[in-house]
């Protein structure tokens, strides 16, 4: 399982026009630096946190893989056994 080029270009696509094309469409007035600075770093922030949550599914952490004696044992020698 690897990363998908296509659906990292796509989220990547998409929140660059969030922060890089839509701060030019912020109408002018008084706030208008804070309108584009909000739409850059939310798009930021936004991207930032989907690819760390898609790069953390590549290599999920899984339990240990025991076998079946060695849980009955651990079961019995804490107190908690397990009928075979």
């Amino acid at each position: 399982m690897g990363a998908s080029v296509v659906a990292v270009l796509v989220f990547t696509i998409l929140w660059g026009v969030v922060g890089i094309v839509l701060p030019f469409f912020v109408p002018k007035g008084p706030n208008r630096g804070i309108l584009q600075l909000i739409l850059i770093l939310t798009a930021f922030t936004c991207w930032s946190f989907w690819l760390c949550c898609y790069m953390a599914q590549m290599n999920p952490f899984f339990g240990p893989k025991l076998e079946r004696k060695t849980i009955l044992m651990m079961a019995r020698e804490w107190g908690n056994p397990i009928a075979p």
